[in-house]
């Protein structure tokens, strides 16, 4: 099966590393999936995270953006209600005036944090309501046709940045057909409800100026090694880290003790959170690929790493793009 296949950097800080060493390691993969032939990279907007660098999720998409030269770069995504719609508006409109074609902004409802870093961000709990009226009055700056009479975004009116919805159940998938837009599935964290999401989306989607017919990104894990044991390795060593992030607020735990949290009711919880993943060799993830693009009616995959630090990370890219076909830059 033939599809764009996309990547999802969360921007991970591994063990021993700083913020900066990071950003410069996101840097590196992008130049090199840009190279592989990858559709895009999106980066997502989270908060009060000790292991995640991507809080200011355009101030890393421009970075990327100038030392790179084709690849698509966005947000997957920016958590609208945690800011006024102007402003992501100047923003975005910035980086597509900066970058012309490359730029697309993908927006979410959630916190992307918890209660107290809410308050911190002068956000209430009532703030998502308003998301789909945020949502157009962002449209509108972008396409120049403003719903506040007489405010404009400059840089940003008239630039088109296209739009795309993020979501994890049926409020977004039924927000991007009513309004004709991408819908980007986060199944790579939350599977359970893909099937039924996608296809309201499919089924409601009414045709809009940025899209005639309906779009569907799906989220998916990936680690694709030179060998099956190897991938193997590497995806206990992802479950490990998962369970520590999730369970025990990214405290060191010793392989015995992650361990038995994984085997644990909570345990087992979280690692469904990583229902969809592709692990294995190259053939076997891109068999697997094609089969969860078919099972989630996706146009298009965006891969997240489950591998264990960058190195890996960049190799599963690499294997994976070979495997899967893609055209080198």
């Amino acid at each position: 099966m033939t599809f764009p296949l996309s990547i999802l950097d969360l921007a991970h800080i591994g063990d021993g590393e700083t913020a900066g060493d990071s950003l410069s390691h996101s840097l590196v993969m992008a130049q090199r999936a840009e190279e592989l032939g990858y559709q895009r990279i999106w980066y997502a907007e989270h908060h009060n995270m000790a292991g995640i660098a991507s809080s200011a999720t355009s101030v890393l998409i421009a970075h990327v953006a100038a030392h790179t030269r084709t690849i698509r770069l966005g947000s997957g995504g920016v958590m609208l209600p945690n800011h006024s719609p102007l402003t992501i508006a100047e923003q975005f409109g910035t980086l597509e005036t900066l970058h012309p074609g490359r730029i697309d902004l993908g927006l979410g409802r959630a916190p992307g944090s918890d209660q107290q870093t809410m308050r911190a961000l002068r956000r209430t709990p009532m703030s998502a309501d308003s998301f789909p009226q945020d949502v157009l009055e962002l449209q509108g700056y972008l396409t120049g046709e403003s719903r506040i009479p007489g405010v404009d975004a400059t840089p940003g009116k008239g630039t088109d940045v296209p739009l795309y919805i993020l979501g994890s159940s049926l409020f977004g998938a039924q927000l991007a057909a009513a309004l004709g837009l991408p819908y980007a599935f986060a199944s790579h964290f939350a599977p359970d409800a893909l099937e039924e999401a996608v296809a309201v989306y499919r089924r409601e989607f009414k045709p809009s100026a940025q899209l005639e017919r309906p779009y569907v990104i799906a989220g998916v894990n990936v680690i694709a090694a030179d060998t099956a044991d190897e991938a193997q390795e590497q995806f206990l060593a992802a479950k490990r880290t998962r369970v520590a992030r999730f369970l025990a607020r990214d405290r060191k735990l010793t392989q015995e003790e992650a361990d038995l949290i994984l085997a644990s009711p909570a345990g087992q919880q979280v690692l469904h959170m990583m229902k969809y993943s592709a692990v294995g060799t190259p053939g076997e993830v891109a068999e697997y690929l094609d089969r969860f693009a078919g099972h989630a009616q996706a146009d298009e995959l965006i891969v997240a790493s489950a591998a264990p630090d960058r190195k890996a990370w960049i190799r599963s890219l690499e294997l994976l793009a070979t495997a899967h076909g893609l055209t080198p830059a």
